[in-house]
Order: C-alpha cells, then sequence, then structure tokens
C-alpha cells in the first residue's frame, strides 16, 4: 500500500510524494548530489549531518545495501529524496534494500519527487530548508517547521559526528598521523593505512599538547559538516600546532586550516556535491575528476593577505580547490581524495602528504 509523504520548503512550496524508510518527520538543508552511484556511502557521510539529501541521478536502491560502503556507523543525512525507489535491488549479495536501510536508522525518505525541476529551484535560489514527512501533518505546520528551523550557518554538527574518545587504528606502522574528528569518513582513515601510515583519531575539541603526546609525524584536519568557522577549538589547535608538524587538511579541513592563517569562509549557494567535479592543478597543468561535498568555500581573495598559496582551481566556477603554506609543512585539498564514493585521480595525494611526514 503507497505511504504518502510530503516535502515542505521554506519558500512555501508543498510537494506530495510516496513515503519510505521509517515513518516520521524530519528538517534540514535541502541540497542535491549528482552522483550516479554512491547513495550509502553518501548518506553514511557526517558531512551530511544536518542536511536532507537528493539524488539528481533518478533511480536509487538498484544495487541494495552493504555494510562494507558505510562511511560511518549510520546514516547520518537527516532524509533522502529520489525520483523513483527501487525495491528490489539487483546485486549478488545486497544485505538489506534502500527502504529496511532508511527504517534501521529512524531516517525518511521520499519517492516519486521531480528532482529535475527541484534540482533547478536550488540553483536558482540557493540551498533551503525544508522538511520531509512521511506521516499525517498539515501543510501550514509544514511550513512552519521549515521556516523556523535553525539556519546550517547557526548549528554545531561538528560535536554530534566527531569521535568522543581517542581511537588508534594501525599501531605498529611505520609513520603515524593525527587526525582531528570533524566527521572523518571511513575511507580517509583506510587510504592512510593502505599507506602503511597508522592512524590516531581524535575529538574536533582536543588539545595540542595531548595530540604532540602521541609522538605523531603530522596532524590532519578531516572533513566534516555544517559552518567551518564555528569549530573554534579546532582552528585554535590548527593555530598552535602548524609550526609543529606537517599538516593536511581535506574539505572542511581545508577550510578550518585556511580560517587558522586568516582567510575567510562563506556559505555556497547550493555548492559542490557529487562525483564529476573538474579540479586543475595550477603548477601542472592538469586536470582532475573529482568527488566533492561542501556547501562553504574559502574567499579566494582573502588568501592574498595571507601566507598560503593557492594551488588548484575549480574549472566550473574557479573557486579555490587546493593550496599550501609558503613556509610550513602545510597542504590542503577542498575535494575528496579518498572517493568513497567517486573517482580515484587524486589518491596520490595521500602519498605526497605522506613523503612530506618523511621529509620532515
Amino acid at each position: 500500500m503507497e505511504k504518502k509523504a510530503k516535502l515542505a520548503l521554506e519558500d512555501g512550496t508543498i510537494l506530495e510524494g510516496e513515503g519510505f524508510g521509517h515513518e516520521t518527520t524530519a528538517t534540514g538543508e535541502v541540497i542535491f548530489s549528482t552522483g550516479m552511484t554512491g547513495y550509502v556511502e553518501g548518506l553514511t557521510d557526517p558531512s551530511f549531518k544536518g542536511q536532507i539529501l537528493m539524488s539528481t541521478y533518478p533511480l536509487q536502491g538498484n544495487y541494495g545495501v552493504d555494510e562494507d560502503w558505510y562511511q560511518s556507523g549510520k546514516i547520518q543525512a537527516e532524509g533522502f529524496i529520489v525520483r523513483e525507489l527501487c525495491k528490489k535491488p539487483s546485486m549478488f549479495s545486497p544485505q538489506k534494500t534502500l527502504d529496511n536501510f532508511l527504517k534501521e536508522f529512524k531516517i525518511p525518505g521520499i519517492s516519486g519527487i521531480d528532482t529535475r525541476d527541484l534540482t533547478i529551484k536550488i540553483r536558482e535560489k540557493g540551498a533551503m530548508k525544508c522538511v520531509i514527512a512521511t506521516e499525517e501533518i498539515d501543510d501550514r505546520e509544514l511550513i512552519a517547521l521549515a521556516k523556523n528551523q535553525l539556519s546550517i550557518v547557526d548549528m554545531d554538527l561538528v560535536p554530534q559526528v566527531s569521535t568522543k574518545e581517542i581511537v588508534t587504528f594501525g599501531e605498529d606502522l611505520e609513520l603515524k598521523i593525527a587526525i582531528v574528528d570533524c566527521g572523518v569518513k571511513k575511507n580517509i582513515i583506510n587510504s592512510f593505512l593502505k599507506k602503511n601510515v597508522g592512524v590516531v583519531l581524535f575529538p574536533y575539541n582536543s588539545d595540542y599538547k595531548t595530540i604532540l603526546d602521541y609522538d605523531v609525524d603530522g596532524m590532519m584536519i578531516s572533513s566534516g559538516p555544517g559552518n567551518p568557522t564555528r569549530v573554534t577549538e579546532t582552528i585554535e589547535t590548527v593555530c598552535k600546532i602548524s609550526n609543529k608538524l606537517p599538516i593536511f587538511g581535506i574539505c572542511m579541513g581545508q577550510q578550518i586550516i585556511a580560517k587558522s592563517f586568516g582567510a575567510k569562509i562563506y556559505k555556497m549557494k547550493f555548492g559542490h556535491r557529487g562525483s564529476n567535479q573538474p579540479v586543475k592543478d595550477i603548477n601542472s597543468g592538469k586536470v582532475f575528476i573529482t568527488s566533492q561535498n561542501h556547501g562553504f568555500c574559502i574567499d579566494k581573495k582573502s588568501l592574498n593577505d595571507s601566507q598560503l598559496h593557492l594551488t588548484q582551481i575549480n574549472l566550473n566556477d574557479n573557486t579555490p580547490e587546493g593550496f599550501s603554506h609558503e613556509e610550513l609543512s602545510v597542504t590542503c585539498v577542498q575535494y575528496h581524495p579518498e572517493a568513497g564514493p567517486g573517482p580515484n585521480d587524486t589518491e596520490f595525494i595521500f602519498d605526497e602528504f605522506k613523503q612530506m611526514m618523511l621529509n620532515y
């Protein structure tokens, strides 16, 4: 039996569709991702905390769900919007359907939505606050919930996804990196382990002295959700440790490191989310296809007043995609070299940072 569901936007738009997943009402910022595959990795990516994810590719759930693809221990997105839900996946060993996956983690989904039209609306008006309801609720109440919820700019999301304790991976490997967990993906940890680099995972608010006590060879600031300027504890840690260790940043990590050196951050109109963003390396002229997931960006002009040197740019909109420090061993990228999902064009970034740690 079809279960009716509604999607309400802060501009007063009400869209009706078929509900799946958990029967509830959820709020968040509606955003779109352009990847043709990777719905499991996307839904479990901590960077989607506080957001309702919409896939532009129309069919979702067609290859089922496998826990090996999780990027964290649970679904992090607040809800899922699709054009068509596949109820009978085709794969040699799917562990569960997309519908059951959402039910397991009490997340609502809505199908039957014209995702192409909604994507155009977001591109024109920008990411908006919204509500998914897979239970009976009045339209006026839905619109009020959408309008009155806190903006993602003002939310503290990193504390909700960061580890609560220090965790070690690969203790006997040749090098050891500290990862400050602002919402790390499993593939980031695994990418270092594959390069024989052990990982010590720290809570986002760890004191710099605690990190140094672990005798690490470098430090990385991870990706994560929400507004990077609100993660003041991590910004302070970078300020105090930047001249003591090689530092690497991915996505939000790049923004936090840039902020610690005086650069400015702004919220993008609708962000970059998907597996097909072209990035050009300024020095070599090479172009890479990258996986991205961010709604905030570094103000490129503000880099001129810092010691940060722009190394890579996005070919779609010319936004900063990478920088290094003029004197210190600091390097960052805005995209996700660990993929999960996405292309592996930039996996070499982990080799380069490993070499930076060896040379330090």
